[in-house]
Order: structure tokens, then sequence, then C-alpha cells
């Protein structure tokens, strides 16, 4: 049975993607901040899951949540580096605060490499060796949004991560890809049917996706034999406005 790792597991699309693991057969680990939440995911998939109250932000409550993965199952085959954060998209450039900036890279970029660089030094030890390390990038990995500077200065750079990753990882049987996704329905894009900003400056209602469809991507990806690997997939609404955005 293989063990999966899912940050951000408490909510939206971490909670989808955890589920429908352990639907899979996985053993799923949980990581978040509200220890609350993880428990009822765990509560719903059953014996084979784990709750690791998490803040990917600080290198010690990541160390940690490694450790008590491989205590409890004694290896990890896929983590789902999906813990992340944004600034208010209200708020102009010029305005944000340096607090608003640093809490955003320390999530969204340096929490996803501290889960990368634990993940690396489980995968390469453990017999069999290797794995698959699926990060979350966003449509705004590709293309910006009004007022989201913090948000796609760190979904890009995970791009660069998931790179540097891909190649470092090879000599360890370690596939590293990432999945950008598109208005996936969740508590966090309900505002998206009311109104989003748009790059003509206006303010127009989105077309989303049920969460699942990323659930159902995510698992593709995780099933592929370590011999192959999507690098970049992109999973969104079909009608949402990011063709021919910029």
């Amino acid at each position: 049975m293989k063990v999966a790792l899912v940050t951000g597991a408490g909510t939206g699309i971490g909670k989808a993607v955890a589920l429908a693991f352990g639907r899979e057969g996985y053993k799923v680990v949980l990581a978040g901040r509200r220890a609350e939440l993880l428990n009822e995911v765990a509560a719903a998939i059953g014996p084979n899951a784990l709750a690791v109250p998490t803040d990917v932000a600080d290198p010690a409550s990541v160390k940690a949540l490694f450790a008590a993965c491989k205590a409890k199952f004694g290896r990890l085959d896929v983590l789902f580096n999906n813990a992340g954060t944004g600034a208010p998209g209200t708020i102009l450039l010029e305005d944000l605060s340096i607090e608003m900036w640093q809490n955003v890279v320390n999530v969204n970029l340096s929490g996803m490499f501290y889960c990368m660089q634990e993940a690396f030094r489980m995968m390469k030890a453990q017999e069999p060796r290797g794995g698959r390390i699926i990060n979350n990038g966003s449509i705004s990995a590709q293309a910006p949004r009004p007022n989201s500077a913090p948000y796609t200065s760190t979904k890009h750079a995970v791009t660069g991560l998931t790179k540097s990753g891909s190649l470092d990882g090879r000599k360890y049987d370690i596939a590293v890809c990432q999945i950008d996704i598109g208005n996936a329905a969740t508590d966090m894009t309900e505002k998206m049917k009311t109104g989003m900003p748009q790059a003509n400056g206006t303010v127009a209602p989105e077309p989303t996706m049920d969460v699942a469809n990323v659930a159902t991507t995510v698992l593709y990806m995780a099933g592929l034999p370590l011999e192959a690997n999507a690098q970049f997939l992109t999973v969104m609404a079909t009608k949402m406005p990011l063709i021919g955005r910029g």
C-alpha cells in the first residue's frame, strides 16, 4: 500500500485530494494548521490516515511532519505539495505591507521547498527507492491576475523549483512535477461566481469546475510509474478567461 502526504489537507483542494487518495487505497498523511479540520478528514478516510498539525513556513514543523510520516508508515511514495496562501486581492501592489509579502513567500515558496527537501531525504533513502512530488502551481504560474504580485511571484518561482527538483531528483528515482489549477470550486473561490477583477479593469463572474476534477488529475499524476512524468499539467474550468489573458 502506497503512502501519500498532502499539505493544506484540511480544506479545499487539499481535502479533496486527500480523500481521493484514501478512496484509492493509499495511506494518507494530512498536514495543515488547524487540527480540528485535519481530524475530520482523517476520520472520513479511516485508520490509514494520520493527521499532523503543521506550519509549512516553519522548517522544524516540517521536519516533525516527515518524521511522523516515517514513524507511522515507514516510507513516502507521493507528496502533494499543496499548502498555499495569498494577500488580499483588493490591495494595490504599492500598498502591500512587507509582512503580507513575506507571509506569502514563506508559505508558498519556502514552505514548498522545506517539504520537497524532507521528501527528497526520505525518498532517496527508502527501499524501494524513489517517489513522486506534485507541486501545486496555479494558473498564476502562467499568467497573473490583477493585484496578485506576491501570489503570482511565488507561483512562478514554484515552476523553477519544480524544474530544479525534477532535474536533481533523477538520480534518486524521484519524479517532480507540477499541476496548475484554474477556478476549482471551493470555499476560497466562491467570490468567482459574483465577480473577479479582469485585466481590462472590469469585474466579471468567472466559470468554475468541480474540485473533484483536480483530485482525479492528481491521482492520474501520482499513479504513473516512476519512469514516466506528467511534468506540467493544467486542469481548469473550460470557460474560464485564462486563454487570451495577457
